[in-house]
């Protein structure tokens, strides 16, 4: 890579998201309805002294689902347009590298993840009361890198789609496993041993259990520290497998 192509190239697309006022919209209003949504569903429901409410234990895994299915929805699409656009074709003749473009698109959208995050987090802590025992620069922290995960498989994802429904196609393959068998809804321990399994392969799950650490203990620890690695190797993973697949057009 080239680090002046590669700051030119994630200039580029920070320009590109901020006239796009829709992606906007999703990527800074949506959270928040959707975070509001959960405070009223959870608000009323009782808890057991010395445990943390049922908001504050789905909220908080929630700011850290909400850039990773969102920037896997974007991010899919938004190559894949400018490949179907011959954008991506044109750009390959210069001095760009496949990877000067993949990475500008993780770092921009990972940046842009920060952001969303940061918003959602101050409506969670400072609106709704979100409680933690950990700080909040952490759960931002790990929503950001989610954001760039989701941007990583989002990349991956759309070399194989002709379409933007075919990229629509993968969410359900690639997120819903991922948000049933993260441990949100069922504890991880109590699955069958198969699903567990399944869960360990998934880079969800690592960072659903960094968030619950950070809920849980007023310091870092090292399972979040650990988790936290997991996270950004699979996603600089699927960063280089994504360089290595991408296609210059849709045929």
């Amino acid at each position: 890579m080239n680090s002046r192509i590669l700051v030119a190239t994630v200039g580029r697309i920070l320009r590109q998201l901020r006239h796009d006022r829709r992606t906007v919209a999703l990527l800074v209003v949506v959270p928040t309805v959707l975070l509001t949504l959960v405070y009223y569903m959870y608000a009323d429901q009782p808890s057991v002294p010395g445990t943390p409410s049922a908001f504050d234990r789905i909220a908080l895994v929630m700011l850290g689902f909400f850039p990773f299915i969102i920037m896997f929805l974007v991010t899919s699409i938004a190559m894949l347009r400018e490949r179907t656009s011959g954008t991506l074709e044109r750009l390959l003749t210069t001095p760009l590298a496949k990877a000067d473009l993949l990475f500008g698109y993780g770092i921009a959208f990972g940046l842009a993840g920060a952001v969303q995050a940061t918003i959602a987090s101050a409506v969670a802590y400072w609106v709704f009361d979100l409680h933690t025992a950990g700080s909040s620069a952490l759960v931002i922290m790990i929503a950001a890198l989610n954001a760039v995960l989701a941007v990583a498989l989002g990349l991956l994802c759309s070399a194989f789609a002709r379409t933007e429904f075919q990229a629509v196609q993968f969410m359900p393959v690639v997120v819903a496993p991922q948000l049933l068998l993260c441990g949100l809804f069922v504890p991880r321990e109590q699955m069958a041993g198969w699903l567990q399994a399944v869960s360990d392969a998934l880079p969800l799950t690592y960072a659903v259990e960094a968030l619950q650490e950070v809920g849980a203990h007023a310091e870092p620890t090292a399972t979040m520290w650990r988790d936290v690695a997991v996270v950004a190797a699979v996603a600089v993973l699927a960063l280089l497998l994504a360089a290595a697949t991408l296609r210059r057009r849709s045929s």
